[in-house]
């Protein structure tokens, strides 16, 4: 079915899903150890980017690339028991009971939560108190690592396909999810944007040496606006394109049809 083939943002094979496993490793090292790590604690634009490749890129990359199967969290097709040619199926794992239960659970404020969760996890770590206190420590770089990554991959399981895993919404649903996550994003960036003043205490700029204070907070604000539309205009995109070729969703009118039949 074209439906399924499409996907939220289109599922890669099994080797591009490796590629973007790797890639993901990649980026989250690179956010974490020098020279980005050092340069976020001196410079706003680069603790931008350091949050952005954190709470954007880390997350979609692990969703849409997660190895399941590769990595035994999830059962593999059917294979040959023995040389008589009977064949058996793998028992569910993690991600195969994550998937059903899903499916069985697929209420919207589900995802309503995970979408609140990770907003205030954003938010947060976008204040004057945690930025500058990321600036200041630079060990609470691993906390906003796992708080960002962990609430980000919780709300990418709800916007695109990672099968088994598959989204609990409707596509109306998650295109109005990716745009509230990503216009949360452009608002704390146009709110640093519109400062006249330092906003963050941590980072000092003194005249003659490196970015003034207006060319470092309009720098900031592009990168945090550009990073949001790259991650999330994709799902938005897809997914308003596949809605409108669709007269109703796949997913909705199979729970119909098994409504149906139960009451029958």
């Amino acid at each position: 079915m074209p439906e399924q083939r499409i996907g939220a943002v289109g599922p890669p094979g099994s080797g591009g899903r490796l590629v973007l496993a790797a890639l993901a490793v990649a980026v989250f090292v690179a956010a974490l150890v020098p020279p980005l790590s050092s340069e976020a604690r001196q410079v706003e634009v680069y603790q931008a980017l350091q949050f952005a490749l954190l709470a954007l890129g880390v997350p979609a990359l692990v969703v849409l690339g997660a190895p399941w199967r590769l990595l035994g969290l999830a059962a593999g097709p059917a294979t040959l028991a023995d040389a008589e040619g009977l064949s058996r199926i793998d028992r569910p794992r993690l991600a195969d009971r994550l998937a059903a239960a899903r499916r069985r659970y697929p209420e919207p404020v589900r995802s309503l939560a995970f979408l609140i969760l990770d907003l205030a996890v954003v938010v947060a770590w976008r204040t004057p108190a945690g930025v500058d206190a990321l600036a200041r420590h630079g060990w609470l770089s691993l906390i906003e690592a796992a708080t960002l990554v962990g609430a980000g991959i919780g709300l990418w399981l709800e916007l695109v396909e990672s099968p088994p895993v598959r989204p609990r919404l409707a596509r109306p649903r998650r295109i109005v999810v990716a745009a509230v996550a990503m216009w949360t994003i452009w608002v704390t960036a146009y709110l640093l944007g519109l400062s006249h003043a330092s906003v963050y205490g941590a980072f000092h700029h003194a005249a003659g040496h490196g970015l003034s204070v207006a060319a470092d907070q309009a720098l900031t604000t592009w990168v945090l606006w550009f990073t949001a539309l790259c991650a999330f205009l994709p799902v938005i995109f897809t997914n308003l394109v596949v809605w409108l070729r669709s007269d109703e969703d796949p997913d909705e009118a199979l729970r119909r049809l098994v409504r149906h039949q139960g009451r029958r």
